[in-house]
């Protein structure tokens, strides 16, 4: 565990306190962002999977589909999703959404 190992490199108890208030708290904020940031575009990027993807991405209305590939806003954050499959390795998704995106419909 990261707070026994700091323990053990300091005597400080507030050092230790304050370490293990910083783990909850970047915890609580990762927990947050992926329940709320959990779409199902994202999940198809988490998996990497084209197919997944074009399913996600199909039931969104012609107006919204730029707009779901593009960019998610999580609380105040925002975050673009080909950006993160991009970022994460993901390059079946982002080929996919390359085509879905410049794909022209009536």
């Amino acid at each position: 565990c990261a707070v026994e190992t700091v323990r053990d490199k300091t005597t400080d108890a507030v050092a230790e306190s304050a370490f293990r208030w910083s783990l909850t708290l970047i915890s609580k904020i990762l927990v947050r962002t992926i329940l709320e940031g959990s779409t199902i575009v994202m999940k198809a990027i988490n998996t990497n999977s084209a197919r997944a993807l074009r399913k996600a991405i199909a039931i969104a209305p012609r107006s919204k589909r730029a707009t779901e590939l593009l960019n998610i806003t999580v609380g105040t954050q925002s975050i673009s999703p080909f950006y993160w499959a991009i970022d994460s390795g993901s390059l079946e998704c982002a080929k996919a959404m390359i085509e879905d995106l410049l794909t022209i419909r009536a």
